[in-house]
């Protein structure tokens, strides 16, 4: 089996930040040896060279590697609809996301917009995500296919509604249990992908549909749960019209939160709330670009970490400005410095940690991915700044770590992303 050394400067996040453990790990002349998709060695470049003397060497120095990037929540169908202005939650579904979702039931459709969205992840160096899949099952299928071909870790479902939406997008208890059964004996576990049962928020599901995730959910206990929550101070209030309650019980009544639960937004909880998820095991994608865009509000991400609810970064593509983490790390920034004494100070090690190993943690693949630990499997992006541009100028004055990896998070754009790997196999241009 052949190794092969990059040699590069390298930062990961082998510890938590928020916990105070041992955190960023870098190397300005830096190697990392990996063979057969798994991590051999990661050090200085001298260390990895006399351990790995007959590996195959390729020169990356004028960029920086990086674990790949792991989004927890982000929507296949609305590539076309990103940039939309002017409009808070409800109505920019009903004016901008729903119609193009309703564009799915067309297969051809879907599988050119699954190319295209495939592609932009990769094209940002996100190597795994968790997505909101499709209102179609052939279009969740053809998600699946496209991540599969290029080799993107995904964990994906179909989406489910039986109300308040357009009725071209509802389905019926029965048909979501089935289908979702279906799509889960197909791709659930099969190589890099994974099932998750995806109620598109309880404005939208009666009851007996949120009953029905539940119960598919139960037959499958290796599944995964992801759904949206207290996003839009109007989403919330209708909700607990309809079921009485805040908007976490209607997701723990129907049997959906555990550790395999992944909600985005919480931008509005109440401390009961915060203690129910942070009782079940359950996590928060937070969403800065979207949260900002839709005029939702500033994440309170310091009550989400003193209470033990895990949260990680998304994209929310597309309510989000695009599929880039590094914009999502740097707006997460100014939204915890916009909070003041409220907010959490957040540093660059943070950023990283939030937009990899966190990702890989509440994904349930931190044992294989999110940092470059001997042992796990070699997902990584290499950052390269065109010569001359102003990342380029940056980063030559940073004084320190932090402050060279400040500056990515602030500067980087997908043009910078040179290379992607998953499992030690590099994509193909046509991937991203």
């Amino acid at each position: 089996m052949r190794t092969t050394i990059i040699r590069a400067p390298i930062a990961h996040t082998p510890g938590d930040p928020f916990t105070g453990e041992a955190t960023l790990e870098t190397h300005d002349d830096g190697a990392l040896a990996f063979a057969g998709g798994a991590i051999l060695a990661c050090g200085p470049w001298d260390e990895v060279r006399r351990a790995h003397p007959d590996a195959e060497v390729l020169d990356r120095r004028d960029g920086i590697l990086l674990p790949g990037l792991v989004d927890t929540h982000v929507h296949f169908p609305q590539v076309a609809v990103i940039g939309a202005m002017g409009l808070e939650l409800l109505d920019w579904l009903a004016q901008r996301t729903l119609p193009e979702e309703a564009r799915m039931a067309d297969l051809g459709y879907a599988r050119d917009t699954a190319r295209r969205f495939v592609r932009g992840l990769a094209a940002n160096g996100t190597t795994t995500a968790l997505v909101f899949g499709s209102h179609f099952a052939s279009a969740v299928d053809a998600l699946f296919t496209e991540a599969t071909r290029v080799g993107l870790r995904v964990t994906a479902g179909l989406v489910l509604s039986d109300r308040i939406l357009r009725e071209d997008l509802f389905t019926t208890p029965d048909r979501a249990y089935e289908e979702g059964l279906e799509l889960g004996k197909r791709w659930h576990g099969q190589g890099r992908t994974r099932y998750a049962v995806t109620p598109r928020f309880s404005l939208s599901c009666s009851d007996a549909l949120m009953e029905s995730a539940g119960a598919l959910l139960a037959d499958g206990p290796d599944l995964w749960f992801t759904s949206h929550l207290n996003e839009n101070v109007e989403e919330i209030e209708g909700v607990r019209q309809l079921f009485g309650c805040d908007y976490t019980t209607t997701y723990e009544r129907a049997g959906l939160l555990g550790p395999r639960s992944i909600l985005a937004h919480n931008v509005h909880p109440t401390l009961q709330e915060l203690m129910q998820l942070g009782g079940h095991g359950a996590s928060v994608a937070h969403c800065p670009t979207s949260n900002a865009a839709l005029g939702s509000g500033l994440f309170p991400l310091a009550s989400h970490l003193a209470l033990g609810v895990r949260v990680a970064l998304g994209s929310d593509v597309g309510a989000g400005t695009g599929f880039s983490l590094f914009k999502e790390g740097l707006q997460a920034y100014f939204a915890q410095q916009l909070l003041g004494r409220e907010g959490h100070k957040l540093s660059s090690r943070h950023l990283l940690y939030l937009a990899t190993a966190a990702g890989a943690d509440v994904l349930g693949l931190s044992d294989s991915i999110g940092d470059f630990s001997v042992g796990k499997e070699f997902d990584a992006l290499w950052l390269r700044p065109a010569p001359d541009s102003t990342l380029d100028i940056a980063l030559t004055h940073a004084d320190s770590d932090d402050d060279a990896l400040a500056k990515v998070f602030a500067l980087a754009t997908p043009a910078d992303v040179a290379t992607t790997w998953v499992a030690g196999q590099q994509l193909s241009p046509a991937a991203g």
